[in-house]
C-alpha cells in the first residue's frame, strides 16, 4: 500500500508526523510549547483542534517548519511577496511606451476594433469574477494589443482603449497600489477627453483612486464635477447608462465626504442617487458599474462606517443584502461588500457575525480575501478571535497573518 503523504493528512496527523521527524517525544515538544503531554496527545489524535493564528504558528516553530506546510503543500500561501509580483508585472505592462517609442512590435498582427472590444470585454467579467491572477496574466497583451489598435484606428479603437484603462486602475487599486493606478486612469482620463461618457466612465475609477491615495477632498470635488457633467437635462428623460454614470460617481462623491466626515453631505449625495437609480433598477451592469437601488443601500455601509456608526452600517448591510438585486451583483463586488460587512460587525462587536460574513466572502469571491490587503487586514482581525471558525484561522495562518 502507498503511504499517504504527509501533506494530504489531517492537522493534527501531521503535527505528529513532523514531530517524528524532529525525532521529539510527545513530552519533550509538549515541554518546548509550554503545554501538557495530554494536550500534545489530543492534538495528534484530531480530539482538539488547533484554533488560534498563534498556536499554529507557536507549532509551526517548535517543529521547524513553515505554517503553510503544517497546513498543507496543497494550498498555496497568496503573501505579500505574490501580490508584489502581480503588481511589478502590471508596472511592466505599462511601461512600454511601444507607439510613442516607435518601438517594432514585431509578428503581433494589429487587432481589429472588434476584436479588441471581445478581448477587453472578456477582462472585464475575468474582474468581475474576482479572478485578479488571471486579469494580471492577461494584461500584458491586452494593453499591448489595444495600444496598437488605437494607434491605427484612433476613433474607433479609443472606446477599448479607455476601457483596458479602467480595468488596469480598478485591478491596481484591488492590489494596494494606488500610485500606479492613478498611471492606468490618467492614462483613461486623458484617451477619454473630448466624449463626455467616456470621460464619466473613466471618472469612476478615477475617483477609486483618489480615495485609495487619501485625496478625499480633491476625490469629492472631481466626481460632482463629472457627475453633473454627464448628468441629463432633465432626469426623466433621462437614458439608464448616463443614469448609471452619474449616480455611481455621486456614491464616489458620498464616501469621500464620509471620509472627510461630512454627515450632510453624505446623506444628500446618497438620496441623490437613490432617486437615480430608482428611475434604472437592479439587474443591469451599464458602464460595469453595478448601479442600482441595492448598490445605493450597499454604498451606504462604508459611509457609515467611515462617519463612525457601526449600528447604521449594520442595519444597512441586513438590509441591502435581502434585496433581489443583491444576487444580481458580480462575485467582485457582493464579496468587496462583506468585507466591509464585516468590519461593520467587527466595529459593533459582533465577532460572529464578522466570521459569517468573512466566510462568505471567501466563498464568493477568495481573491478579495488573498489578493486583497485589506480583505487580509479585515481577516486578521477576525482570527485574533478565540472563537473564530478553523478555517479562517486556518486560512489566517496560510496567508501569514494576525
Amino acid at each position: 500500500m502507498t503511504p499517504t503523504p504527509p501533506e494530504a493528512l489531517p492537522v493534527g496527523r501531521r503535527v505528529a508526523y513532523w514531530r517524528g521527524r524532529r525525532k521529539l517525544s510527545q513530552q519533550v515538544f509538549a515541554d518546548r510549547l509550554g503545554k501538557s503531554k495530554s494536550w500534545v496527545d489530543k492534538v495528534e489524535r484530531g480530539v482538539r483542534s488547533l484554533d488560534k493564528v498563534s498556536t499554529l504558528q507557536e507549532v509551526a516553530t517548535a517543529l521547524r517548519i513553515d505554517t503553510a506546510v503544517l497546513l498543507g503543500r496543497d494550498v498555496q500561501p497568496a503573501g505579500l511577496t505574490e501580490r508584489t509580483a502581480e503588481v511589478e508585472r502590471v508596472r511592466a505592462a505599462l511601461s512600454r511606451y511601444e507607439i510613442p517609442l516607435g518601438r517594432p512590435a514585431g509578428s503581433q498582427p494589429v487587432l481589429s476594433v472588434d476584436q479588441m472590444a471581445r478581448q477587453v470585454a472578456y477582462a472585464w467579467t475575468t474582474f468581475q469574477h474576482a479572478q485578479y491572477p488571471r486579469v494580471v496574466d492577461r494584461l500584458s497583451d491586452l494593453l499591448a494589443n489595444v495600444e496598437r489598435t488605437h494607434a491605427v484606428d484612433p476613433v474607433a479603437g479609443r472606446v477599448p482603449l479607455v476601457e483596458a484603462y479602467r480595468i488596469t486602475a480598478s485591478l491596481l487599486v484591488k492590489l494596494g497600489a494606488p500610485d500606479l493606478a492613478w498611471l492606468a486612469v490618467d492614462r483613461a482620463v486623458i484617451a477619454a477627453t473630448g466624449d463626455r461618457v467616456l470621460v464619466a466612465a473613466a471618472a469612476v475609477q478615477l475617483g477609486q483612486v483618489l480615495r485609495a491615495s487619501g485625496q478625499v477632498r480633491v476625490a469629492k470635488s472631481a466626481m460632482l464635477a463629472a457627475a453633473y457633467r454627464i448628468a441629463p437635462p432633465v432626469m426623466e428623460f433621462g437614458l439608464p447608462p448616463e443614469l448609471s454614470l452619474c449616480g455611481t460617481l455621486l456614491i464616489q462623491a458620498a464616501l469621500a465626504a464620509a471620509r472627510h466626515g461630512d454627515d450632510a453631505a453624505v446623506a444628500e449625495l446618497l438620496d441623490e442617487a437613490a432617486a437615480l437609480a430608482a428611475r434604472v433598477g437592479d439587474g443591469h451592469d451599464h458602464h460595469r458599474t453595478g448601479f442600482g437601488p441595492t448598490a445605493v443601500e450597499l454604498a451606504r455601509v462604508p459611509a457609515a462606517l467611515e462617519l463612525g456608526d457601526g449600528d447604521d452600517a449594520v442595519a444597512w448591510h441586513e438590509k441591502a443584502t435581502t434585496r433581489e438585486g443583491w444576487r444580481w451583483l458580480p462575485a467582485e463586488y457582493r464579496a468587496a461588500h462583506l468585507i466591509e460587512a464585516a468590519r461593520a460587525y467587527l466595529q459593533t462587536d459582533g465577532p460572529i457575525s464578522a466570521d459569517r460574513v468573512l466566510m462568505e466572502a471567501d466563498r464568493v469571491a477568495p481573491a478579495e480575501i488573498r489578493h486583497r490587503p485589506a480583505g487580509r487586514d479585515v481577516l486578521a482581525q477576525v482570527a485574533c478571535d478565540p472563537a473564530a471558525p478553523t478555517t479562517l484561522i486556518h486560512l489566517a495562518a496560510i496567508l501569514g497573518v494576525g
